[in-house]
């Protein structure tokens, strides 16, 4: 049986539950219809216009990414400039355009998991726990929200986790703040930006703090908890998200009995260049 949009979306909302999503979010359909018949999936990172654009190309009727097209409410739709063109093309394309954003970060076996288990984390525990009331974390299996701490396998020191890092994610460069010699035996992770969640990080027992567009003055706060820090990028924390999402999408649909062609596209590239 054919797919529509509200049966991939009901899959999707069993891996990232709305509920979880912070409330500055969007996460939901972006753009499209419920109702429409969709052969063709595509999971990507980002929305932006070289993805939408290619998507329409192609014929996609899906599209599924990390980060929301339209975050705040639009006082216009412009269609000479973006979001406004991307909507205007979505739309005569008939793709529907889907984001799993924070509620996917927050979800157990969600992003913060994945980026643990690149790692090589164990005993995992969320970072900032999600509100039972407002995430109905109640009726889940266990705790979820923002960010992980977790334990690795064996103590290293901070240097030689970084380069670990480097070569397990592989990445050209990773920004290191520490002591490069001091002794790690649990670590805070949180993907793509990681300052919100900085005093969370310090208030812990971790000793180093992995994540994405870390600001100097944050840098200096760790040094002065004696603590450590490694700044791996915000793409290079979620873009991992990519093919897991494609995989365990392919999977469910194939279970229920529907029929769709799920791909992971794999032309995003980060927009930092390191020279």
């Amino acid at each position: 049986m054919v797919a529509t949009v509200a049966d991939i979306v009901q899959v999707m909302e069993r891996l990232a539950p709305p509920d979880l999503a912070e409330d500055w979010d969007n996460a939901g359909l972006q753009v499209g219809k419920m109702d429409w018949p969709v052969n063709t999936v595509w999971v990507a990172l980002d929305p932006s216009p070289d993805v939408v654009q290619a998507a329409c190309r192609k014929g996609v009727d899906l599209l599924i990414t990390h980060h929301p097209m339209i975050f705040k409410p639009l006082q216009c739709i412009d269609f000479n400039k973006p979001p406004g063109f991307l909507i205007q093309q979505a739309a005569q394309h008939q793709l529907s355009i889907y984001a799993a954003h924070t509620n996917f970060d927050s979800a157990q076996d969600g992003l913060n998991d994945i980026l643990a288990g690149r790692i090589g984390l164990k005993n995992l525990k969320p970072l900032v726990t999600a509100n039972i009331e407002t995430h109905q974390q109640a009726s889940t299996e266990g705790p979820q929200g923002l960010g992980r701490i977790g334990e690795l396998v064996e103590p290293t020191d901070l240097k030689s986790l970084a380069l670990k890092i480097k070569k397990q994610l592989s990445l050209s460069s990773v920004k290191l703040c520490g002591n490069p010699e001091l002794i790690v035996r649990k670590t805070a992770i949180c993907t793509g930006s990681g300052s919100g969640l900085l005093r969370n990080f310090i208030s812990s027992d971790a000793q180093v703090y992995i994540s994405g567009d870390m600001r100097y003055h944050d840098a200096k706060d760790v040094q002065a908890a004696n603590r450590g820090l490694i700044d791996i990028g915000h793409f290079a924390s979620e873009h991992i998200m990519v093919g897991v999402v494609a995989d365990r999408l392919s999977a469910a649909l194939a279970k229920a009995g529907l029929k769709a062609d799920i791909k992971a596209y794999g032309l995003e590239r980060d927009p930092f260049l390191t020279l």
